[in-house]
């Protein structure tokens, strides 16, 4: 906790907020990236980067907490710390971030009815089946209870839009679509001639993915690729493909490229996202099936850099990706579908570079983080300053 003083929104030079900031599944420096950490981590540093004070109250992790009884002591020691540090700094309002069923947010809405705080979620999720099973009913109840203690909630996903509207009123839900900040991916011609150099690379297609090596449908989507990448070269198209990402499937993962595509195929490792335009810039197009894919910020980032791309019509990815305007999606699962999108790109340069370029202006048109989250900071000053007065 930051333990520097400030005073309330009222009074201020300008409209300053201090933000009781929480995230319940994971704390943001958590060190195994997802999609759900980039996405806290840019709603964090886009509001303090315009100028508000956020304070990260704990790092307390929600993880199915109701079946580790080991750990409620400290949601009691927590909620006394978090309750004296509002009250301390003058707090006004109380932002959560990602509440769900597996890691409702058991501080916030405690803190902000002792003390009076607007209290706001950024990206709830409610799913009714979850009360159907023992294992998933505690959860299901202690988050839709967070739920009905919001004054807003905020979403980045249609399918979620649409579940929250049974619980929360139309005029405290808001949906903000996701995206990135687009000035930290853009397409660098000198990296891609560096990159490719690098890895010998003078002639074919390069197709690049990107995910973290985990058991389930990260590496079910690494290996998806590699095997249509490995389809498409046995039928004599000269191709690359460059895989950003690590973990344990690595093993398994490099013997299959090794063996489908023989010497076509470079690991990058765990490649810094700070560092990933560099990584799309060497690339032509990008492909990744997203098997029920939550959003998918790999498809912005690559999109961003002017890569046209092939995935699934599944999850949120049609969220992200218009289809055959920035890229394709097939039916889940269609590999005859999926291979043919992938040819059609590989074989015109020109509908690759038309539709690379549509794809960076779709990511700066719809989906600016710079933009979209102007929205979410504007309900939170209305909310912060109603409090104040």
């Amino acid at each position: 906790m930051d333990p520097e003083p400030s005073g309330a929104l009222k009074g201020r030079t300008h409209a300053c907020m201090r933000i009781a900031f929480y995230a319940p599944l994971k704390p943001l420096d958590h060190p195994h990236p997802s999609g759900d950490l980039v996405i806290g981590t840019g709603l964090y540093h886009f509001l303090e980067g315009r100028g508000h004070r956020i304070d990260r109250i704990t790092r307390l992790r929600a993880r199915w907490i109701y079946w580790k009884p080991w750990l409620w002591p400290q949601v009691v020691r927590d909620r006394k710390r978090s309750l004296e540090h509002c009250r301390k700094t003058a707090a006004d309002l109380w932002l959560t971030y990602h509440s769900y069923y597996k890691a409702p947010d058991l501080l916030g809405p405690y803190c902000c009815r002792r003390l009076g705080l607007p209290y706001v979620i950024f990206q709830g999720i409610y799913s009714t089946k979850r009360r159907k099973h023992w294992t998933t009913w505690p959860g299901f109840v202690l988050n839709r209870q967070a739920l009905l203690a919001a004054l807003h909630v905020f979403t980045n996903r249609k399918e979620d839009l649409v579940n929250l509207a049974r619980i929360v009123p139309e005029e405290s839900l808001t949906y903000v679509a996701p995206g990135i900040f687009t000035e930290q991916f853009s397409f660098d011609s000198e990296w891609r001639k560096q990159l490719r150099f690098q890895m010998d690379i003078a002639d074919g297609v390069v197709v690049v993915t990107a995910a973290m090596f985990r058991p389930g449908v990260k590496s079910e989507g690494i290996s998806w690729v590699i095997r249509s990448c490995g389809e498409l070269f046995k039928n004599d198209v000269p191709l690359y493909l460059l895989i950003a990402g690590d973990g344990k499937e690595a093993p398994r993962l490099r013997q299959m490229a090794e063996h489908l595509l023989p010497g076509r195929v470079r690991f990058l490792g765990k490649v810094p996202r700070e560092e990933m335009y560099r990584f799309y810039s060497a690339g032509d197009l990008f492909v990744f099936p997203g098997i029920r894919e939550s959003l998918g910020m790999v498809y912005l980032e690559a999109q961003s850099c002017g890569l046209p791309v092939v995935a699934f019509a599944d999850g949120g990815v049609p969220e992200v990706v218009a289809d055959k305007v920035s890229g394709y999606l097939v039916r889940p699962f269609d590999v005859k579908g999926f291979n043919q999108a992938m040819t059609r790109l590989m074989d015109d340069s020109s509908l690759r570079r038309e539709m690379g370029k549509a794809a960076s202006n779709y990511v700066r048109s719809r989906h600016d983080l710079q933009s979209n989250y102007r929205v979410v900071e504007d309900i939170l000053l209305r909310l912060a300053q109603r409090k104040n007065r």
